[in-house]
């Protein structure tokens, strides 16, 4: 039996969870030997929780203490390039969260530490590792959409900044934009067949704030008495270097009805929604047919992170490729950066390279 990966996990926050939930599926593999976080009572608490016997407050100590194959970085946006950088130069392969970093510059300097180092550097768009995801890829492949020339990508909440430092622009570097429409954005680009982006026209607002109405904050995982300086709803028009173009929208705080996450594909041959479940929309024998799959295709969650986690395990043994690398972590945040840096001209944004 080969020898276990040790693993060290860079944040002890809220996603950190759904991190170690991966690692303890993996448990023949993988031991967890180290933690790090700012907050040494939250910290000591994680690691009497998972058993982790080593616990250091500094990233860069327990780099240089502990022999690790591999780190999650967990932390709030604001800190993922340096917890990364350490962690290669240590000698570790990463699994950071997304988004990449706080901007295109940033992650490039994540990519080339990557680079010099020869170690893998995954990012944490866990959207790709969905059922539905794969069953998407499935039919793209063989050729039920003809060529997908346009998308929508939706994702609002009614009421749902995560509270704490999600809504701190200086340690988030945006709101629902960089939080929430990076996970729909990547994954259409993702099944588009990852095509690069020329240009972005966007706009953002900052209308409402967290707490317009009493009752119950949906999606609060953190304390709410941090800054709220992010964005509440951004909206924007990517376009990519075949033609394929997309519409995003992200909120925090929308007057809307509920919350909506929606995933729309639109090709030559046929369409699709994913609302949560698939439904597809094309032509047989010259009539308009509406067709569900018999078996449902809804993203589940239970069980997400962890084949999350396993696709990184198993790219860090050389077992199979990695479906999510740095490289599209830099794209998203070129996205990310032309978006805003047009919502704050009004103007459309050419994407340099």
């Amino acid at each position: 039996m080969s020898k276990k990966l040790r693993i060290g996990i860079i944040g002890a926050g809220n996603i950190s969870h759904s991190h170690m939930a991966g690692y303890k599926a993996l448990s023949d593999e993988v031991e967890v030997i180290a933690a790090c976080d700012i907050d040494e009572k939250k910290l000591t608490e994680y690691c009497k929780q998972y058993d982790i016997p080593n616990k250091y407050t500094d990233f860069n100590e327990m780099m240089a203490k502990e022999d690790l194959d591999a780190v999650s970085v967990c932390t709030w946006n604001s800190v993922h390039k340096d917890a990364t950088i350490a962690a290669l130069r240590g000698g570790a392969n990463v699994i950071c969260e997304k988004p990449m970093a706080m901007n295109t510059e940033e992650a490039l300097e994540m990519l080339k530490v990557s680079k010099e180092t020869g170690k893998l550097l995954q990012i944490g768009f866990v959207r790709r590792f969905g059922n539905d995801a794969d069953a998407l890829k499935e039919y793209i492949s063989a050729g039920t959409f003809g060529d997908i020339y346009y998308a929508k990508a939706t994702y609002l909440r009614r009421s749902g900044c995560p509270g704490g430092w999600f809504g701190d622009k200086s340690r988030s570097g945006g709101g629902p934009l960089i939080d929430l429409g990076v996970h729909v954005i990547d994954l259409v680009r993702y099944l588009a067949g990852s095509p690069k982006a020329v240009s972005a026209y966007g706009a953002t607002f900052n209308n409402l704030g967290p707490d317009r109405a009493s009752g119950k904050k949906d999606w609060q995982v953190e304390g709410n008495d941090d800054p709220y300086t992010v964005e509440d709803f951004t909206t924007a028009l990517i376009r990519f270097d075949n033609g394929f173009t997309v519409s995003v929208e992200a909120s925090f705080n929308l007057n809307i009805k509920k919350d909506v996450g929606n995933i729309e594909l639109f090709g030559t041959n046929a369409g699709c929604t994913i609302n949560p479940d698939l439904e597809l929309f094309t032509q047989i024998a010259g009539r308009f047919v509406n067709v569900k799959p018999c078996d449902s295709i809804a993203l589940e969650f239970n069980g997400l992170f962890e084949r999350e986690i396993k696709g990184f395990v198993d790219a860090v043994n050389g077992n199979a490729p990695c479906i999510a690398p740095a490289e599209d972590g830099v794209e998203l945040m070129r996205i990310i950066d032309a978006i805003y840096e047009s919502a704050e001209t009004g103007r459309s944004v050419e994407i340099a390279r």
